[in-house]
Parts: structure tokens; C-alpha cells; sequence
């Protein structure tokens, strides 16, 4: 989150490949951050951008998470970048020529607690409680109905509760440096489409 802009540029390459426009992003604290779970952010997805766009835009250029850059006609790692490196390239973005991975995930509807996230969710929405605690790695997509609505109720208190998309700082600094090498980034995700 950067200057009003909620955006998902690394790391949750499924997320980023399945998600679009209108969907719903929950982003809980995995237990190697919180223990509790709390609550990080929701996110209306209001743009889509794929087959790399985002890193080859002036207009995202500064923005922390763009971490690649177009050399010729390849992605490349930019040197001094604050996540990852030059090996998780292919993670991010996929496979030179096609870069099926390079979609980003931006939103101008979110709610953004970090440190201020609470686990308060818990007592008044079971289902989410359980599903989070036993979530895991990775993120879901298709969610019973009860569960699907509980979310839907989150989001709607949450938009009345928090009227300003950013309501706390980051946490931490994530490790992106190692999610995908079996680590958690320390976020997990639920998405509603």
C-alpha cells in the first residue's frame, strides 16, 4: 500500500493469475506474524494490469513493490530492489517469453490496518475464524455459502467502521524474500470473486 493504492505485484503469483475487477481480497496475518490472525487489509480489485504493464509504467516506476524492469525483451530484477532478487524472477513473473505470471492486482477500495489490525473478527464471524485458523498456505476461492456470506458482512462493517482506506502502518517489512522457498510472506489470503 503506497500514496492511496493497495497493490498485489509479488508473491501470491495464483492470486494475481485468477483474480479480477469486482473480486474481494482478504488479507489475514499468517501465524510467522501474528499469532492471532489479525485482519491486515481488504481489497475491492478496481484494476487488473497483466503481461507486465506495471513494470514497464512511469506511472508505477517509484512504487516499492515494482521490482522488475524491461531490459530489451526480457524482465529483469532491478538491482537494489527491497524484495526478493534476480533467482525469483520466474517465481514472480513466469517464463521468458510469455510471463504468464506478470499480472498485478491494484485497488483503490481497500481497507488497510496493518498494525492496527485486530483479531475482533473472530467473535463475530465463526466461520471466518475457523476458516483462517486452518487456511494454511495459499488461498480460496470457492467458499461455502455461509462462509462466502460472513466475508461479505466483514466487508460491509468494515466499510461503514473505517471511512479512510488506511487505517495503520505495515507491520513489518514482509519477508518476501523466501515465501515461495517454503516460507510464509506473512499474509494469508481468502478471495471472493
Amino acid at each position: 500500500m503506497q500514496n492511496g493504492l493497495l497493490s498485489l505485484a509479488i508473491c501470491k503469483p495464483m492470486i494475481r493469475k485468477t483474480a479480477g475487477i469486482g473480486d474481494l481480497i482478504f488479507g489475514f496475518a499468517a501465524n510467522s506474524l501474528n499469532y492471532d490472525n489479525r485482519l491486515l487489509y481488504i481489497a475491492k480489485i478496481t484494476r487488473r494490469l497483466t503481461n507486465g504493464s506495471y513494470y514497464t509504467s512511469k506511472r508505477y516506476a517509484n512504487r516499492i513493490d515494482c521490482i522488475y524492469e524491461q531490459h530489451d525483451i526480457k524482465y529483469v530484477w532491478r538491482k537494489n530492489a527491497l524484495f526478493h532478487g534476480a533467482d525469483d524472477l520466474r517465481h514472480d513473473l513466469g517464463k521468458f517469453p510469455v510471463y504468464e505470471r506478470a499480472n498485478v492486482l491494484l485497488s483503490t477500495d481497500f481497507r488497510y490496518f496493518g498494525s492496527n489490525g485486530t483479531s475482533n473478527y473472530k467473535t463475530t464471524y465463526p466461520l471466518i475464524k475457523d476458516a483462517i485458523e486452518h487456511l494454511g498456505e495459499g488461498h480460496r476461492v470457492r467458499l461455502e455459502d455461509q462462509l462466502r456470506d460472513q466475508f461479505i458482512d466483514l466487508k460491509n462493517a468494515t466499510w461503514k467502521q473505517a471511512h479512510n482506506n488506511v487505517v495503520g502502518r505495515p507491520t513489518s517489512k514482509p519477508n518476501c524474500d523466501s515465501c515461495h522457498r517454503g516460507k510464509s510472506c506473512g499474509v494469508i489470503e481468502a478471495t471472493l470473486k
